[in-house]
């Protein structure tokens, strides 16, 4: 059975790729190349929300992640969300995230956990959400991001 590790973090920094990688960084996801992928949960993994990734290999290695990201300049907030649904078998992920409030981000992201059940005839039997938020300073980037890591990292090529 394969883990899922749902992680997050929020940054400021002067630019908007050092505040997306101090994010990352809280996370401990900053030393892997991210590969984004849509958001079915295999049937034989389990979802856990862990808040900050343990080591998953070397740095450089590719890392398998559905990602909700928020990047904005200040002043303002970003707030970044990621739900997820299981059952007995496959599941879903959905994220969402943007300049808005955390409250706003759940709305979206329950919202499209529902639209998601009702394309699919499998059966779901729980539904859990993490939201962040981040404010902004004047002259300063902030990111939001929640992930859902999918197992180790792997050897690029």
């Amino acid at each position: 059975m394969s883990t899922i590790r749902v992680v997050w973090g929020t940054a400021s920094g002067p630019t908007k790729m050092s505040s997306y990688d101090a994010a990352l960084a809280e996370a401990n996801v900053h030393n892997y190349n991210l590969v984004a992928v849509s958001s079915v949960i295999p049937a034989d993994a389990t979802v856990e929300a862990v808040g900050t990734a343990p080591d998953l290999g070397p740095a450089g290695n590719r890392l398998t992640v559905v990602e909700a990201r928020a990047t904005r300049a200040g002043p303002g907030h970003a707030s970044a969300g990621l739900g997820w649904t299981t059952g007995d078998g496959a599941g879903l992920f959905y994220e969402a995230a943007g300049e808005t409030d955390g409250t706003e981000i759940e709305e979206r992201v329950r919202a499209g956990l529902e639209a998601g059940r009702e394309l699919r005839d499998w059966d779901f039997a729980g539904e859990s959400t993490e939201t962040v938020t981040a404010d902004a300073e004047p002259g300063t980037y902030v990111t939001a991001v929640v992930l859902a890591v999918y197992g180790e990292s792997e050897p690029i090529y």
